[in-house]
């Protein structure tokens, strides 16, 4: 398997999809000529020529709701959004329209589309272009929610995701998109609901996704110095999700934390909380803790930042109260 980068893994994603199914073609702005905010789509409008890559004005809800009609005629968009904090101004497109379309029509009508862009803190990109996404959409019956952690998931993940024939919400977070990792080639797809356990451990549970997956993995080994063996679940996909893997953890270790960049308050750290509490409360021998985001709104000045998001040091001392 050849080492690529995260956004390398979503590209070789692109192409395979586009070589194998002539229905599918990227839109959004500066994916064209520009080749992308973060070059995910480089090399691609020279490829494919601009009938397949469609840059698009900076217009979210008129660009989003193309791609709407477009999966309902027969077609695959595949739309970028330069970053999931400007899809707001889309919201009404994606919950009302692209979510509730098969609903509506009695199944008649199906919208085999992606949605795809990073989210989540960067590094200085302040309070406008930092939020984390991934409750509002998962709050949302008819999406899919997709959030992968390493360049091998990401490119199973999206080929899925392009396949599938409902919205699927693909979340990259910005930071991991120059992190590197074995990627299969050829054909290769994951499927949804799976999580995957990074780590195996016997004495506490870390329950995580995208970049919390990378903290959680320094914590690990920073514990593993004193003794102490976490278990590392990423979850992949959070609609749908494979709680049954995190169910059968807790009744390994006993103890659970749940690690991600949103704001603590309603994140979806709540919605593990939950699940845990609901399926899997007798095999607790502590409460759940979660390590999440200050809520406030993301500092652009980088040491308060810092402290607004979660670090390697918080997972640490998280992992030692359960215990």
């Amino acid at each position: 398997m050849a080492v690529k980068t995260f956004r390398e893994a979503i590209r070789e994603a692109l192409i395979e999809e586009m070589d194998r199914d002539e229905r599918v073609f990227l839109m959004g702005e500066d994916i064209g000529r520009y080749q992308g905010t973060f070059r995910v789509t480089e090399g691609l409008f020279q490829k494919y020529g601009p009938h397949r890559v469609w840059d698009t004005p900076i217009s979210e809800p008129g660009f989003i709701a193309i791609a709407i009609g477009a999966a309902i005629d027969g077609l695959r968009p595949v739309v970028e959004v330069m970053t999931w904090s400007f899809a707001f101004l889309a919201m009404d497109q994606i919950v009302n329209h692209a979510a509730k379309i098969l609903y509506k029509s009695g199944g008649a009508c199906r919208v085999p589309m992606v949605i795809r862009g990073p989210a989540g803190p960067g590094k200085q990109l302040a309070s406008q272009h930092s939020h984390s996404i991934e409750l509002w959409l998962a709050h949302t019956p008819g999406l899919k929610v997709v959030i992968p952690s390493t360049p091998a998931d990401a490119k199973g993940l999206l080929k899925t995701a392009i396949r599938d024939e409902n919205p699927v919400m693909f979340i990259e977070h910005p930071q991991l998109y120059l992190t590197k990792g074995e990627v299969p080639e050829g054909e290769y797809t994951l499927p949804f609901g799976v999580a995957d356990v990074k780590r195996e451990g016997r004495d506490a549970t870390i329950i995580t996704y995208s970049r919390g997956v990378l903290l959680a993995q320094q914590a690990a080994e920073r514990l593993k110095e004193e003794g102490i063996e976490v278990e590392i679940i990423d979850l992949r996909t959070l609609v749908p999700c494979d709680w049954e893997t995190v169910f059968r953890s807790i009744r390994k270790t006993h103890r659970a934390i749940a690690v991600h960049d949103d704001w603590r308050y309603a994140g979806f750290g709540a919605e593990i909380v939950a699940q845990i509490q609901e399926h899997a409360f007798d095999y607790l021998d502590a409460p759940i803790l979660r390590v999440a985001g200050a809520d406030v709104p993301m500092p652009y000045n980088k040491h308060l930042e810092r402290h607004a998001v979660p670090q390697v040091e918080d997972i640490v001392a998280a992992v030692k109260q359960v215990l």
